[in-house]
């Protein structure tokens, strides 16, 4: 039972979330939308109330009318020419005349508010003992009864057809008021879209200032509360690109700092040690020393100010696993069908080499590199068979500065090899993955827009 409650919830949950629009733009849309539909059906309401009564007061008038005057013309009209009489109004008004029989079989008006106020009304003009009717023997119409004498012989049923009781569709007003509405919506539309321009545009910034880019300063105009947003964005802006460039001058100052007395001190190592062991372990301490330094450099470097391209990813990764090759074995390389994406070739370069670098330390010779398309996106996968990371650590790796204590762990890196990749991965909008691999090992996946990724 729980687990049907839990099917039925992740299933409504999607529902939701497809079905519901997630802009703010739709969103406001169709609320003033609806807004407007229900002030539409409130009038139209309101407007068929207050006509309806006096529509039905005209009736009555009219049946008062009409029987007044039938009435005057039969008792003043001979009484053989009364059949003509009859006949003529018959064809020239539409109104019928009957005789009325004790045998009519008489069914009474339409129980509604209409024929309610029009039965009151012409009553009261035309006395208490007047009837009123829907249908007389099987003929519907709007009957009235009235008498040109003082016996049951002289009364007789008058009929108004039942089209008086009808009104004609208002298609013009319809029309008009269909154009009116569509002129609203698209008023409506207009408005709400130039209130949320300011919103996507600040989005759209952030997006910029995530993937680790300087955006173009963002217009400060329109209302009070879009201006001062626009100008605190932009003075964050600001001041993140400053807080990078001194970090990114900092460190190159520091690099070069550090990188001159270690090429003296591996000089002198080199020239002074006489030991072959010693000596190539304090040259080994110095190239450890200079690694750190240069992924101290990609770190803060980012992706220099280098344009992206459209390029051939395939072509991208064979050459890197090529380049690696020299050094070892290549790895196993199975290449999809992809499309050209819009990279930064050296900041990709950097971050592919790092992800074989590790594969390869803790992988051995076991590595593959794999490419593929998927919904859209393009797949980068370094697979190994080395020990693997805790799924609880996977996250926590990509941060800065951050080493497992087990076996897989670099004792004498800095930790910033994953958050180096991490980083270039979110400036080409993609994602870093860190997941195990089916029969032990780690699965480290690029997540790449294909095409032009959005901004």
């Amino acid at each position: 039972m729980i687990r049907y409650q839990y099917l039925y919830q992740k299933l409504y949950q999607k529902l939701y979330l497809k079905l519901f629009p997630r802009t703010l733009l739709v969103r406001t849309f169709l609320l003033v939308s609806l807004l407007i539909f229900v002030s539409v059906a409130t009038w139209l309401a309101l407007f068929g109330l207050a006509e309806r009564e006096p529509r039905a007061r005209q009736l009555a008038q009219l049946t008062a009318s009409v029987v007044n005057l039938t009435n005057a013309a039969l008792v003043a009209a001979d009484p053989v020419k009364r059949l003509m009489l009859l006949r003529d109004l018959a064809e020239s008004e539409g109104v019928h005349v009957y005789p009325a029989e004790p045998t009519d079989i008489v069914k009474s008006l339409p129980d509604t508010y209409f024929f309610r106020v029009m039965y009151d009304t012409a009553k009261t003009q035309l006395g208490p003992n007047t009837r009123f009717a829907g249908t007389v023997n099987g003929q519907t119409g709007i009957w009235v009864s009235f008498s040109i004498g003082d016996t049951p012989e002289d009364e007789y049923w008058l009929m108004l057809p039942g089209e008086h009781a009808e009104r004609d569709f208002p298609w013009h007003w319809l029309g008009w008021g269909g154009a009116s509405l569509a002129l609203a919506l698209l008023v409506a539309w207009l408005i709400v879209s130039r209130v949320t321009l300011p919103l996507r545009t600040l989005a759209s910034a952030a997006k910029e200032v995530g993937r680790g880019r300087q955006p173009a300063p963002l217009p400060e105009r329109g209302a009070i509360e879009l201006r001062q947003l626009a100008e605190a964005f932009n003075r964050m802006s600001k001041n993140l690109q400053r807080i990078d460039t001194e970090r990114a001058e900092v460190l190159a100052g520091i690099s070069h700092d550090l990188r001159t007395p270690l090429a003296r001190l591996r000089l002198e190592a080199e020239l002074s040690i006489s030991n072959d062991d010693a000596r190539n372990a304090v040259i080994e301490d110095i190239e450890q020393m200079d690694a750190i330094i240069a992924q101290f450099l990609d770190y803060a470097r980012g992706d220099s100010g280098e344009q992206a391209e459209m390029a051939d990813v395939n072509g991208l990764v064979s050459q890197v696993a090529s380049a690696q090759g020299r050094a070892s074995s290549i790895p196993q390389l199975i290449l999809g069908e992809i499309p050209p994406a819009l990279i930064h070739r050296q900041a990709l370069t950097r971050a592919l080499v790092n992800l074989l670098e590790n594969a390869r330390k803790f992988g051995g010779d076991q590595i593959s590199l794999e490419t593929r398309s998927d919904n859209g996106q393009i797949l980068i996968d370094i697979l190994d068979r080395g020990p693997g990371i805790p799924g609880s650590e996977m996250e926590r790796l990509k941060r800065p500065f951050t080493r497992l204590e087990n076996a897989r762990t670099d004792a004498n890196g800095t930790g910033l090899g994953l958050a180096i990749v991490e980083r270039i991965a979110r400036l080409h909008g993609g994602t870093l993955e860190l997941l195990a691999r089916d029969g032990g090992g780690l699965l480290a996946r690029l997540r790449l827009p294909a095409g032009k990724w959005l901004t």
